[in-house]
């Protein structure tokens, strides 16, 4: 079985129910750690860097990898930090490539 990481996203029609309970949860509990699913609704982690140059440069392969996917996180930037927020805007609230795309950026951290 592939990993959320090796997945690829799935553009998202609408009219298609968010993930909740259960079926939510199995999907979280393979993300890495610090990914919080707020309130059933959105993804959300914080990462820590040395310097502001550091979060810049992920912030830009966040960019590029939202824009290979399809799929665009909200970005905070700030000095040594950012924070991702993810959630299908279609359905107001999660699906499958919301986790996907927060495995993928994950990955760009390390």
């Amino acid at each position: 079985m592939a990993t959320l990481a090796e997945k690829e996203c799935v553009p998202c029609k609408g009219g298609t129910p968010p993930l909740k309970g259960e079926e939510m949860a199995k999907l979280a509990r393979q993300l890495p750690p610090g990914w919080q699913a707020v309130d059933e609704h959105h993804l959300e982690k914080e990462f820590k860097f040395k310097d502001f140059r550091e979060a810049l440069n992920f912030t830009n392969r966040v960019g590029e990898l939202a824009e290979a996917q399809g799929h665009h996180p909200d970005i905070y930037l700030a000095w040594g930090q950012v924070r991702l927020t993810i959630w299908t805007h279609k359905v107001n609230g999660l699906t499958e490539s919301d986790f996907i795309l927060a495995a993928k950026a994950d990955k760009l951290a390390q």
